[in-house]
């Protein structure tokens, strides 16, 4: 009777409904993530992710640094991940994973900032956001880097929330807790080159935090009080900074992971410092990438598209005003935001790196205040209706995605041009690098035909994407001399061949008799007259 009274038949089922909801937001999110995954196959950059990841490990690591731009960690993942095989879909599956495990991880670090229901919240703005459906729908590393600095933020913030007290749950121990943001941290700047931004992010708060309780000793203690958005009996807990020893070592423990990578990063940025394909910045495509990552492939249904971003403008705003009196939250959340934003755009002046996929991490931050700023309505029926409207936004959005997000149509050129070719015939790409997914979908059919780069083969010199130039004539046309007919396989000409300089040669030898266009490419066919 008495263990009736003091465990209601209801308690049990409200004890468990988080979690039940958690599970349904996460599965809601990996079908998303899922659906269609293989409707398109591979671009440019994913047949490159392949190419890579088919070699062994040694050769692996010295292609990274001889032509690319990125760490090991994703190719070296995606290396075991092709054992049972390599179709578009499976290989994409790696990432719809990991984007599917970081919906639990951001309510985990939401829960632990402000309950369960800002957790809930901000898990599901993550499981409807076309920007994270489409880099899980893609066999690149950004999905794994957002679960990487997911989990190194949400140890930092047991870090932060430490109360000192010895702890029975296994993922409050501090010894995890730190262990965790060394490795995740490491496993960042691991896995992206512009995720250096993170630890600097971190680096900044935290001593910045660590120098202003020093100073402001009385403000060493602040109230845990509950937010007006917290449902009782739940506190939180208060920001408190580690000792600057432990977080010494702690960077230290980052620092020698990273380190055997240090001179191949350096290498890469060399390459990147001389030439990149990047534009620079501007004042649209700052804004742009805002919008991007806060609703990609905004609906045309949606109008004016105006009133959508004063809405999310306005639920940012909400989100910041709820945490007024949780300054370090706010700071915390903002440096997480302005660092790698402010840090792109500063590297930019020198050599344009800014790049709306290398920010997906910073949609953490995003999130956190979408979500506590559709908390802070503080009425249900004001959150409810929030909630309906965002979830609302972000399918129509998301049905869009599904229904005209295109990429290159390696597939179909490959399988035009394997049906059409004769053994004689030579196969010519103007960006050497496209050979790559060309030829990803062309081995399958076992046609033997001779192909060139122009301007050079693929990689030779250890240039990814070498620029075509009137001194390159001389070999393009000894490369014509013994076929009577040649494929043009033209792609990113606007990069690698601007001057059309391969088509104006070709046709001062040989007539164009064919053209098919696919989707950021061309087939032209010549023949000798």
């Amino acid at each position: 009777m008495m263990g009736g009274a003091a465990n209601p038949p209801g308690e049990k089922w409200r004890r468990r409904l988080p979690v039940m909801a958690l599970l349904a937001v996460t599965v809601v999110g990996g079908v998303l993530r899922f659906y269609r995954i293989g409707r398109n196959g591979f671009w440019l950059d994913e047949a490159f992710s392949v190419w890579m990841a088919e070699h062994p490990l040694p050769a692996l690591f010295s292609w990274l640094t001889a032509i690319d731009q990125h760490p090991p960690l994703y190719y070296t993942l995606l290396h075991g991940w092709l054992l049972p095989g390599d179709e578009a879909a499976y290989v994409r599956m790696l990432s719809a994973c990991l984007s599917t495990l970081t919906i639990p991880v951001l309510f985990l670090l939401v829960h632990r900032l402000a309950g369960v229901r800002a957790g809930l919240v901000a898990a599901l703005i993550l499981a409807l956001s076309p920007f994270q459906v489409r880099f899980a729908q893609e066999a690149r590393m950004y999905a794994l880097l957002m679960l990487t600095v997911s989990l190194a933020t949400l140890a930092l913030v047991l870090i932060l929330t430490d109360t000192g007290k010895p702890s029975s749950r296994w993922w409050h121990r501090r010894w995890l807790a730190w262990a965790l943001y060394i490795v995740f941290t490491a496993a960042s700047v691991l896995t992206h080159n512009t995720a250096l931004f993170f630890p600097l992010a971190t680096n900044l708060f935290v001593i910045g935090f660590i120098l202003y309780r020093r100073l402001r000793p009385a403000a060493s203690v602040p109230a845990a009080a509950a937010l007006p958005f917290t449902p009782p009996p739940f506190t939180l807990p208060p920001f408190t900074p580690p000792p600057l020893r432990r977080w010494l070592l702690a960077q230290a423990g980052v620092l020698l992971i990273w380190l055997p990578w240090s001179v191949a990063f350096v290498v890469q940025s060399i390459g990147v410092y001389q030439q990149f394909w990047i534009p620079a910045p501007t004042l649209e495509s700052v804004a742009g990438t805002f919008k991007t990552l806060l609703n990609d492939f905004l609906s045309p249904r949606l109008a004016p598209p105006e009133l959508v971003w004063l809405g999310y403008a306005l639920l940012l705003v909400l989100g910041a005003v709820s945490l007024r009196k949780r300054l370090p939250v706010l700071a915390f959340l903002l440096v997480l935001l302005l660092t790698p934003l402010c840090g792109e755009l500063l590297v930019s002046l020198r050599r344009p790196i800014f790049y709306d996929r290398t920010l997906i991490w910073i949609t953490i931050p995003l999130s956190l205040l979408l979500a506590f700023g559709i908390v802070q309505l503080r009425w249900r029926a004001l959150v409810t209706l929030g909630l309906v409207l965002l979830c609302t936004v972000n399918l129509l959005s998301l049905q869009n995605y599904y229904e005209t997000f295109k990429k290159e149509q390696w597939r179909e050129a490959a399988a035009y041009v394997a049906r059409k070719v004769h053994e004689d015939d030579l196969i010519l790409f103007n960006a050497t690098w496209v050979q790559i997914p060309f030829d990803y979908y062309f081995r399958r059919f076992d046609r033997s035909v001779a192909q060139h780069g122009a301007p050079v083969d693929l990689f030779d010199g250890g240039v990814l994407e070498p620029k075509m130039a009137a001194s390159d004539l001389p070999r393009l046309r000894s490369l014509l001399r013994d076929h009577d007919r040649v494929w043009l396989v033209y792609s990113h000409d606007w990069y690698t061949d601007p001057q059309r300089i391969i088509p104006a040669a070709l046709a001062e030898e040989l007539k164009l008799v064919g053209t098919q266009h696919y989707y950021g490419l061309q087939v032209l066919r010549y023949e000798r007259r």
